[in-house]
């Protein structure tokens, strides 16, 4: 099914899963962390983002075929041991996201009915139903996806008429006015961390860069384009959220909108359009990482000779449908892991990892003489500019997050060097009489 897809579409796909957990999840916690300041993390964590995007855009045009994403570049840079690591990251990163988003589902869709309790029934509700269309193929996720991204930022833009037109009467920069907790190092980080899960999921169009019309260069500015345009609509949306509501009275919660129009005593029928498009983004959003996790996972059975049952690939639908459902049954296990921050930061880690690694391959494919069609402007400062801003985004982490992931890659890394040495030991007796 090559070159099915168009640009716009691919842009649409990264749209999806960048602009669902950032503002209508995510974005009241980063507000609650940070103050006023969360409005600096959003650029920072923006700027970031392009850095990334260029990155990962010029390794697209290396390898268009790959539809491993970041693990898949690491793998053929670095070799088995350190691919495999990056790999599990990734697809834990990917798997875990898909509950937070759905969580936020969940809290819109209960929000309109009145009832919190029923928020993971309807969240896992989604989960399945968007595994199911995964499985119909990608070529009608990407369609289906384009519309459903049209009218969440059409939703956006009325929320943030509102919030305007809310101001010109009620405006006060006391809303601005961060609590001391809100006004140091470490809350600037852990908001960043909130907003940096909201934003990358603009990789996702690496994992089919093949199928995009134009080549793996189109698909490239389809990744830069998509990190730009949810910049504007992410600043744009958390001033308007501030507007509506002091920054000392946001908290966490998974349906941020819906409370700053509720303490805004907004009309019913803009806190009812915002619910849904709250509901539509979460869905692009669960959408796509549906997508992108299942690839993940094909292509590492694939790359390290995993159980065939894993590999199994339609090639009719261009779906692998063995890894989507597993995919989709780790994010209903990750519902009991915490709040919806917590799960955010759990699967941030494996997202940092992962393009910090992909930094170092880049760096070591130039130094190769290897380049795409699509080339990182002011390459090597770039790079060393990107993996220093995501070093220092640990600072921000949870302690839980933390904990769970080392702990996740102490075994990686064990089981990989076992299976090494049985394969060196099957190897030598192979050889020998």
């Amino acid at each position: 099914m090559s070159n099915s897809i168009s640009m716009i579409e691919a842009t649409a796909v990264g749209l999806g899963a960048i602009i669902g957990a950032g503002i209508f999840v995510l974005s009241g916690a980063a507000i609650s962390l940070a103050g006023s300041y969360s409005i600096i993390a959003f650029l920072f964590i923006g700027f970031l983002s392009v850095l990334i995007a260029m990155s990962l855009g010029e390794l697209t045009t290396m390898f268009p075929h790959e539809k491993g994403s970041t693990y898949s570049y690491v793998f053929k840079a670095f070799g088995h041991e350190l691919g495999l690591l990056t790999g599990i990251m990734v697809y834990f990163s990917f798997s875990t996201s898909i509950a937070a988003i759905a969580e936020g589902f969940g809290s819109y869709l209960s929000s309109t009915l009145g009832d919190p309790a029923l928020t993971l029934i309807f969240a896992s509700m989604l989960i399945a139903v968007l595994t199911g269309v995964n499985l119909i193929g990608i070529q009608k996720a990407a369609q289906a996806d384009l519309v459903l991204v049209m009218i969440k930022l059409s939703i956006l833009s009325l929320f943030i008429a509102f919030a305007i037109v809310y101001a010109s009467s009620h405006f006060s920069l006391s809303h601005f006015q961060s609590t001391q907790s809100q006004s140091s190092i470490l809350p600037f980080f852990s908001s960043s961390i909130a907003i940096f899960f909201a934003y990358t999921g603009f990789q996702v169009i690496t994992s089919f860069a093949d199928d995009v019309k134009g080549g793996p260069k189109n698909a490239a500015k389809a990744v830069v384009l998509s990190v730009l345009i949810s910049m504007i609509f992410y600043v744009m949306v958390a001033l308007s959220m501030i507007f509506l509501v002091p920054v000392k009275e946001f908290n966490v919660n998974a349906d941020p909108l819906s409370f700053a129009l509720a303490y805004s005593h907004a009309p019913a029928w803009i806190h009812i359009a915002v619910d849904v498009g709250g509901m539509i983004a979460t869905t692009s959003a669960t959408l796509a990482m549906i997508l992108a996790s299942g690839r993940t996972l094909y292509q590492i059975s694939v790359d390290m000779k995993l159980p065939k049952f894993l590999s199994k690939y339609n090639e009719k639908k261009d779906v692998a449908p063995v890894a989507t459902l597993i995919s989709s049954t780790i994010a209903f296990i990750t519902f009991f892991a915490g709040n919806v921050y917590v799960i955010a930061s759990i699967s941030n880690f494996g997202l940092m990892f992962s393009f910090i690694m992909s930094n170092l391959a880049l760096l070591h494919f130039r130094r190769k003489g290897m380049s795409g069609s699509y080339r990182m402007p002011m390459f090597p400062f770039t790079i060393a500019a990107s993996t220093l801003m995501l070093i220092s985004l640990i600072l921000g982490f949870p302690r839980e997050a933390l904990t769970i992931n080392i702990i996740i890659i102490i075994l990686v890394l064990l089981v990989s060097y076992i299976l090494k040495d049985m394969r060196e030991k099957e190897i030598v007796r192979q050889i020998k009489p």
